[in-house]
């Protein structure tokens, strides 16, 4: 049955795929891009493939522009915009930890209290928030990010049961390292700021992380399963893809309640086996 969804973050990556996807699979998407060139370019795409898509210029901290989308009458909000900021948390400036959080916690939150009235009125609807596995865990030099995804997984377990009863459903979906460029925007993030020179980070851990980074995966699978999930319904409240990485997860998480003094927390998950 065919659905009206609307999508942040639109523009690229894992939320310009799946808005493709899913107007191709015949549903009504809204794809909201952050800046207007990427309107065009999404429209131009759209039409080439044949695909019917209505795309609109969202910025999710943007409270005007907030407005204009709530007026669409929505059954799925897929909340897929995100930003990125790299670092220590140690030396990180605070005005980068403070843009993080603007765009992905308060501006996500604020697309969720948005859409909630209409859907609770209807007595049906379907919230999907892109978080992220470091929603979960924490991998070095992006701890700041790690965190507003770790916020945003408690804000969506606290809706879980608030919002019982109201026939709106209420997902996570948590990519691991995928190949779209955003991940490494993290690193662009630093440019302006940090000094290799100075750092207490060691370079062990830089060396380690970069090292992930140069494994990222393809993004299809990625895509392929939030459209998954913006379709189906009774979806698992937590979703993550790819699903090798839970027991990875399930493992850090315990490692943390054992470690002391100076061992080593973080494991790369291309070490773990």
């Amino acid at each position: 049955m065919s659905k009206r969804i609307l999508i942040t973050g639109a523009g690229s990556g894992f939320g310009k795929g799946a808005a493709l996807q899913l107007a191709s699979n015949g549903h009504n998407v809204i794809a909201a891009v952050h800046y207007p060139p990427q309107k065009t370019q999404l429209l131009i795409e759209a039409e080439q493939r044949g695909i019917a898509l209505d795309v609109i210029v969202l910025d999710i901290t943007n409270e005007a522009q907030r407005r204009a989308a709530f007026k669409h009458e929505i059954d799925v909000l897929i909340n897929n915009a995100g930003v990125i900021e790299g670092g220590p948390a140690a030396e990180i400036p605070l005005e980068n930890v403070r843009h993080n959080y603007e765009v992905n916690v308060f501006g996500t939150l604020a697309m969720i209290q948005g859409f909630v009235p209409q859907m609770a009125k209807r007595g049906k609807g379907k919230i999907v928030t892109v978080t992220s596995t470091v929603g979960l865990m924490t991998v070095p030099t992006v701890s700041v990010y790690a965190s507003t995804k770790h916020a945003l997984e408690s804000l969506l377990e606290g809706l879980k049961v608030e919002l019982q009863g109201s026939g709106i459903e209420i997902c996570s979906v948590l990519p691991g390292a995928y190949q779209t460029g955003f991940n490494d925007r993290a690193e662009d993030t630093m440019a302006t700021w940090f000094n290799p020179e100075t750092t207490t980070l060691p370079v062990s851990v830089m060396e380690d992380v970069a090292r992930l980074m140069a494994n990222q995966l393809d993004p299809q699978q990625q895509i392929d399963d939030l459209v998954r999930v913006a379709e189906e319904e009774n979806s698992k409240f937590r979703n993550v893809c790819p699903p090798e990485m839970e027991p990875f997860i399930k493992m850090l998480q315990e490692r943390s309640w054992t470690v002391k003094g100076d061992e080593q927390l973080w494991v790369n998950p291309l070490d773990a086996g």
